[in-house]
């Protein structure tokens, strides 16, 4: 079985969803399922994300359903109990981080400094989130911080399009892109779920052209 960092690496993209009703999560999941991104990171932003992953967990099980924006323990067994296959928090969070390592909860704390990484790393993590990518320096800053840890890879999350998907996917140390362009809320809202499906589609083909060189 593949582990959650290969399934991410060839992706390439995962799309990070706001979810304001849950209604919306199975033709979602179809939408990119379709259009070539079957992983979806669900943001516990709304009162709607622990169902909507479940629903899609559910419809979808071989799909790659995650929790994002976690930021208690609590939230933690929620998304788990909805059937989230990994944890992504904004930050670097020590008390969260070892709850899920502690039980084998894959999980993808935000660094963006020397120091969360060592933490990450002294903790044996081999993928840390990059967020906010583009405010926080973007490709530079993370070849900058990759030079002394060659072993870490990185999810730059956070001002990611398709513009700058080429730059960061070239650069060895990026597992993958975390984006939400093609996942915006008011195509959500609008049940524009055909336009999700072909943005999604695009996304995969770049990734792909970029990785298959």
């Amino acid at each position: 079985m593949k582990t959650i960092e290969e399934r991410f690496y060839e992706t390439g993209v995962v799309p990070v969803v706001v979810l304001e009703n849950e209604k919306d999560a199975i033709p979602l999941a179809k939408a990119l399922i379709k259009g070539g991104l079957p992983c979806a990171e669900v943001t516990f932003r709304t009162e709607a994300a622990k169902e909507s992953i479940r629903l899609m967990a559910e419809m979808y099980p071989d799909m790659l359903v995650g929790a994002g924006t976690v930021l208690t323990k609590e939230q933690v067994e929620q998304a788990v109990e909805a059937g989230a296959k990994f944890i992504v928090s904004p930050g670097f969070d020590p008390e969260i981080v070892d709850y899920c390592l502690e039980r084998q909860i894959p999980v993808f704390p935000g660094c963006i400094s020397p120091s969360e990484i060592a933490q990450a790393v002294k903790r044996g993590l081999k993928t840390v989130k990059f967020f906010p990518a583009e405010p926080a320096g973007g490709l530079p800053m993370i070849r900058a911080m990759a030079a002394p840890y060659k072993d870490l890879k990185f999810m730059p999350t956070g001002g990611i399009h398709m513009g700058n998907l080429k730059e960061y996917l070239s650069f060895e140390k990026i597992l993958c892109c975390g984006g939400s362009w093609m996942v915006k809320e008011d195509m959500i809202k609008k049940g524009n779920f055909e336009e999700i499906e072909k943005m999604a589609n695009e996304a995969k083909k770049a990734a792909d052209a970029i990785r298959c060189k």
